[in-house]
């Protein structure tokens, strides 16, 4: 989001249960989209201070280990299959991971784009 909505919404992403990495998977989908990570992996709990307008939560495994407390508006489920669950070959993995990150951006881009644009 923060590379498509940033004059706008400012994103953060953690995970519930975070691996220590980014899986190398993800990064590969994002930079065939012309998207440099730079970050570390992050928890959850770094962000409970933090007032989000709205938390979306990626995957079903997610949005019952996503603590209540974070933001004070919004919360959004999407229910995707986590991608570095999958199983089957590199380019089957590699196939999902594309998959989740269109999903995304099909579904929470014009909502953000929505929201802004009301206010």
């Amino acid at each position: 989001m923060n590379a498509r909505l940033a004059d706008r919404w400012e994103a953060s992403s953690a995970g519930t249960r975070s691996a220590g990495f980014v899986h190398t998977l993800a990064l590969q989908v994002l930079r065939e989209i012309g998207i440099e990570h730079a970050g570390s992996p992050r928890g959850v709990e770094g962000f409970r201070h933090i007032p989000f307008d709205l938390v979306v939560t990626v995957c079903d495994s997610a949005a019952g280990e996503c603590p209540q407390r974070l933001g004070r508006g919004n919360r959004i489920r999407l229910g995707l299959p986590d991608p570095a669950d999958s199983t089957g070959s590199e380019a089957e993995g590699i196939s999902v991971f594309r998959k989740v990150r269109d999903q995304i951006a099909e579904k929470v881009s014009p909502m953000l784009a929505s929201s802004a644009e009301a206010h």
